[in-house]
């Protein structure tokens, strides 16, 4: 089941772009009945694992904007420190941390498709913006895993005038940093199950190859379309779980 998991994420990840923390902690909880703050831990790590390869060709490509990342590690490395130590604060709080994450998943599954449907953003140099908006994104991350992938994309291109290549190459990088040091976080407090991320990240190198081979032969968009209304769905559910049981 965990192998399928991590090869249907990192499947989804590379064929339409959609964040792995968005998909990852939902499913983890859902499908395989792990505690929040595990499924959260678990999630920031394999995200970690699955986009290292995507990163690493961004890195080679230069097409990471070295001033843009630091301004957003700025912000997003103490909001994301932050937002995993209050998750281990209110792991007792089971139904809070359900309502949090599920509120988060619908934020970013809503950004995804205004993006889909919405007219593209002209950006401006606000480079002001990136730290204290980088920390809120990096809170929200080490809370609930799901965010850097929509929010950061949408926060590079409102702040900056990069490329659509460099906002992806950035944003990349930085997801990759909020999840190594939130998913490290967790696994200092024990919130990270070791034999099912090497079962998941198994899965998701098969996946995430054969994802970016079917990239460009599969409908890119409306694949994303799709799978962000789902995830609309799961969200949902797992607020109405929250409130229900609260």
């Amino acid at each position: 089941m965990a192998f399928l998991l991590g090869f249907f994420i990192a499947f989804a990840i590379g064929v339409t772009g959609v964040g792995a923390g968005t998909i990852t902690a939902p499913l983890l909880m859902l499908a395989l009945g792990l505690p929040p703050e595990v499924a959260v831990g678990t999630a920031l790590l394999f995200g970690f694992l699955v986009k290292l390869p995507a990163g690493a060709v961004y890195l080679a490509q230069r097409q990471v904007a070295p001033k843009a990342l630091a301004l957003l590690l700025l912000g997003g490395i103490p909001g994301v420190l932050l937002g995993s130590l209050l998750l281990t604060g209110v792991k007792g709080a089971k139904d809070l941390v359900l309502l949090l994450v599920g509120l988060t998943v619908v934020a970013s599954a809503a950004l995804g498709l205004w993006r889909s449907f919405g007219k593209p953003t002209v950006g401006r140099e606000r480079p002001r913006l990136l730290p204290p908006a980088a920390f809120g994104i990096g809170l929200e991350v080490g809370f609930s895993s799901a965010g850097a992938g929509a929010l950061g994309t949408l926060l590079l291109l409102y702040a900056t005038r990069l490329s659509p290549q460099q906002v992806v190459g950035t944003d990349i990088l930085f997801g990759l940093v909020l999840s190594l040091l939130g998913g490290g976080v967790h696994l200092l407090f024990g919130q990270v199950a070791p034999d099912l991320l090497l079962t998941l990240g198994t899965g998701g190198i098969l996946g995430a190859t054969l994802g970016a081979l079917f990239a460009t032969r599969l409908p890119r968009e409306p694949l994303r379309v799709a799978l962000l209304l789902w995830l609309l769905f799961v969200g949902g559910h797992l607020i109405y779980r929250g409130v229900a049981h609260g």
